[in-house]
């Protein structure tokens, strides 16, 4: 998503839960070689050049209608939201690879704005979609994406992107929830607005450890049993019609809330998104 930065590319890294960046904090559309070189080195700062993408992808993704969205402090950049154009059924969509943000600017609400920014620019263009991948296993990193931005999500992605060798992954498949932001919806609109619908219909949990990345570097065999379970329940409750809505948090654990997806108030869901 993510303060170590726990959350591997396809994701926020660390995210903010405060409202908005400090005034000094400039969000603008990356737009110079050089600014995709900063991307590149604030990817090896946080995950190491193992998992980074090249320069090259942010020139590819600015000019075939994606984002490369830098978070400046004067002239250096400190965070950077990298998407890709998508088309699903004809229409276009965003696909946000990865955000990331400096360790010393976390927690000053930069994630916040650089979603912001991004939502507003494809907005203008008459984009309503934006979607992401999130470790469901994070906690603080799904709040942000469910509770602070008002994305949803109805599909569990086992191993998406496989066995890695990075030791942020501790050798366990990479499960993905996928988030989907629809970014004009009256539930994404009241969240940014702090004035969130109320839950429609009875509602389902799923509890997890609060303390999962103390769990992978201590005994990754219980991180495994943790994973497993958690994939088991969230297949179960998406085959039954139910989007991850939310996360209540209490004592060392975490609860998923799920609500029908058919009846979360202010947002119309077509079929949740498969292949193409």
């Amino acid at each position: 998503m993510s303060g170590a930065p726990i959350f591997p590319l396809y994701f926020l890294s660390y995210v903010t839960t405060k409202p908005t960046a400090a005034p000094e904090i400039e969000v603008r559309r990356c737009s110079s070689l050089e600014d995709y070189d900063e991307c590149v080195r604030i990817e090896h700062a946080i995950w190491g050049e193992d998992i980074a993408v090249p320069a090259g992808i942010f020139v590819v993704a600015r000019h075939t209608g994606g984002q490369a969205i830098g978070a400046f402090d004067g002239p250096a950049m400190v965070g950077f939201t990298l998407a890709l154009a998508g088309l699903r059924s004809g229409k276009p969509f965003l696909h946000s690879h990865m955000t990331a943000v400096l360790p010393d600017y976390r927690d000053r609400g930069v994630g916040r704005s650089l979603k912001l920014f991004q939502r507003q620019d494809a907005l203008k263009r008459g984009i309503a979609l934006v979607e992401w991948t999130f470790d469901p296993l994070e906690i603080k990193n799904a709040h942000f994406n469910l509770v602070r931005l008002g994305a949803v999500a109805r599909r569990c992605l086992p191993n998406y992107y496989g066995i890695t060798q990075s030791p942020l992954h501790a050798g366990l498949p990479t499960d993905r929830l996928l988030a989907e932001w629809w970014l004009d919806s009256e539930r994404v609109k009241s969240i940014l607005a702090d004035s969130a619908l109320p839950v429609a219909g009875a509602v389902e949990r799923i509890s997890l450890p609060s303390d999962i990345a103390e769990i992978r570097a201590s005994d990754t065999a219980a991180a495994a049993r943790v994973q497993n379970e958690a994939r088991a329940q969230f297949l179960r409750a998406f085959a039954k019609g139910y989007a991850a809505t939310g996360i209540e948090t209490r004592g060392p654990g975490a609860h998923y809330i799920l609500e029908p997806a058919a009846g979360i108030a202010g947002l119309r869901l077509g079929a949740p998104p498969g292949d193409y």
